[in-house]
């Protein structure tokens, strides 16, 4: 039987804990996305994907601060 993902919050939360972003590593390698306000509502993308994602908005938030 599959474990149940742990779920991680962003650090850019609010205090309260309210509209956060929530990301879990799934046992299939991909990577969990879901809103904390709506935690049964969650998608998944593959592991590369998300990397890929990640790595675009770092980019672009190094290139707005130049």
């Amino acid at each position: 039987m599959p474990s149940e993902p742990v779920w991680y919050k962003s650090s850019y939360s609010e205090e309260g804990g309210n509209n956060c972003v929530e990301v879990a590593v799934l046992e299939d390698r991909c990577i969990g996305i879901r809103d904390s306000v709506r935690p049964a509502m969650s998608f998944s993308v593959e592991h590369a994907t998300f990397t890929a994602f990640i790595r675009a908005i770092q980019s672009d938030a190094d290139t707005l601060r130049s």
